[in-house]
């Protein structure tokens, strides 16, 4: 190459160098206005999404429902509720032990609740997905910790829903409609392959030799066989206090493990139709396999208080501690993770 020819290549070089430079100074001295504008963006878009919430709530209905209630029903199915609301927070401690990030349990598990809270009003991207990035990352985590924190969790409940599931399915507690496609029989073998997957998974933690894998560049590891186990009896016993909600709302006219049941079915058609809160699935379902056994009224009454005690109520508790969590990352008053 002639000398000519490397001083043109130079001064190329040079102009691109001075334009990276420029465009990396414009993305520095600009960034702190841009991401005040997202977080403005985010705000508008979760006020957005409670209010249209908020409208599709027939309020009148709702408050008619708790009316007819005796106070110490209203009461119990409260403490129900708020005890499983306890115990899902409790999902992301796993992840806390698992990734080994420093932040205080009780912030861990706040997040966890507000995440957890929004999920059920208003769906899993938003819940599940956008606040614990949005709240973990606002704390000092790492977008690869936030995402196994998140996938341990998510993991943990459904272990516990595959679990349940699959015994209530194949134990037969239930008879579905003759018009299902999939029929008892299909309902009970169902089951039996939801226990398999519990048992392997347990299987796997306890005595599979490669411990960690690779999925869409994502590296996780299996926990270890206790953890494992604490992970499918802690989401047993929140499926069975969720049951228990309904159970106390609809005063002991069905048997418990009938509910159990119903709220099995009614849960995995909420998550496939991908509609916020399930409006008007869990209603369904209820009604087409308990409308025999508890006339209609009594029960959309019933599934209303559900819905008023164990959505509606924590969702103004959640709203509260966003803000708190949102006020301490500001300040910088939260511990960050070491």
């Amino acid at each position: 190459m002639s000398t000519t020819a490397h001083k043109r290549l130079h001064a190329a070089t040079d102009r691109g160098g001075e334009e990276r430079a420029r465009g990396g100074g414009w993305w520095r001295s600009h960034w702190p206005k841009i991401k005040k504008l997202l977080t403005w963006v985010f705000f508008a878009a979760v006020l957005t999404l409670l209010v249209s919430h908020a409208w599709q709530v027939d309020w009148q209905d709702v408050m008619q429902a708790l009316r007819r209630y005796p106070l110490q029903t209203l009461a119990l199915a409260a403490g129900l509720g708020a005890l499983s609301h306890l115990l899902y927070s409790c999902f992301d401690l796993f992840g806390r032990r698992y990734t080994g990030h420093g932040l205080p349990r009780t912030q861990v598990m706040t997040v966890g609740f507000v995440s957890y809270v929004v999920n059920l009003n208003l769906g899993a991207l938003v819940g599940g997905v956008a606040f614990r990035y949005r709240l973990y990352s606002r704390l000092g985590l790492d977008n690869g910790t936030i995402t196994r924190v998140l996938g341990l969790s998510v993991l943990t409940n459904w272990l516990g829903y595959l679990a349940l599931a699959g015994v209530v399915f194949s134990s037969r507690a239930i008879e579905v409609p003759a018009q299902w496609k999939i029929g008892t029989g299909g309902l009970q073998a169902l089951g039996l392959v939801l226990v398999a997957v519990v048992i392997a998974y347990l299987g796997a933690c306890a005595y599979s030799k490669r411990r960690s894998f690779s999925i869409r560049g994502h590296e996780l590891e299996l926990p270890p066989w206790r953890m494992a186990l604490v992970q499918v009896a802690l989401s047993c016993t929140n499926w069975l206090v969720i049951a228990g909600v309904v159970y106390v709302l609809l005063q002991q006219k069905v048997d418990y493990p009938v509910v159990v049941a119903v709220l099995m079915v009614s849960a995995v058609a909420g998550v496939l139709t991908h509609i916020p809160a399930g409006l008007g699935v869990l209603e369904a379902v209820f009604v087409t396999l308990l409308g025999g056994q508890v006339p209609q009224g009594q029960l959309l009454a019933a599934l209303l208080a559900y819905r008023a005690v164990y959505y509606l109520a924590p969702l103004s508790v959640a709203g509260l501690l966003y803000l708190s969590l949102e006020a301490k990352a500001k300040s910088g008053g939260s511990r960050r993770p070491s």
